[in-house]
């Protein structure tokens, strides 16, 4: 309960001084990725995707760190990686990459488990092998209604 009324907390300081920075920051994002789509199309393996979205961040000039990596507690067995995340962007916005024929509650769950973990608030899920890029990505909140990450 503790945990829950610090992240609700955090999240009431961080909207009052108005420091949402992830929606601007995701729809940089997502407009890299359909770059990287409009270029490639959909087909490919997930790891070219990613290659080809981390350089157009590069160009765009935004941080970002590959495959973070997250640990896992359970009793007193420590597994230091357990878990990746394929981008960490700006230390704010959570991005995992798919090449899958279509999105599933599971991949949404991993998203969730990441944002979670991370004490972070927004994550997008971007599903390249579709037509439509725009059809692959799905965001994700953390502890907040959808509604209001929207700008």
């Amino acid at each position: 309960m503790e945990e829950i009324n610090r992240k609700v907390a955090r999240n009431a300081k961080l909207t009052q001084r108005g420091q949402n920075k992830e929606n601007p920051l995701s729809r940089e994002i997502i407009a890299a990725a359909l770059e990287v789509h409009k270029g490639l199309g959909p087909g490919l393996l997930e790891s070219v995707y990613e290659d080809c979205l981390a350089h157009e961040l590069s160009l765009r000039s935004m941080s970002f760190v590959r495959q973070q990596v997250l640990p896992v507690a359970y009793k007193d067995l420590e597994i230091e990686a357990a878990f990746r995340l394929d981008f960490l962007v700006e230390d704010l916005v959570i991005v995992e990459i798919k090449a899958v024929d279509e999105l599933l509650p599971i991949h949404k769950a991993q998203l969730l488990t990441y944002l979670n973990m991370t004490d972070k608030r927004l994550g997008l899920l971007i599903n390249f092998n579709v037509p439509l890029l725009r059809d692959g990505i799905k965001r994700v909140a953390n502890d907040m209604p959808e509604d209001s990450l929207r700008s």
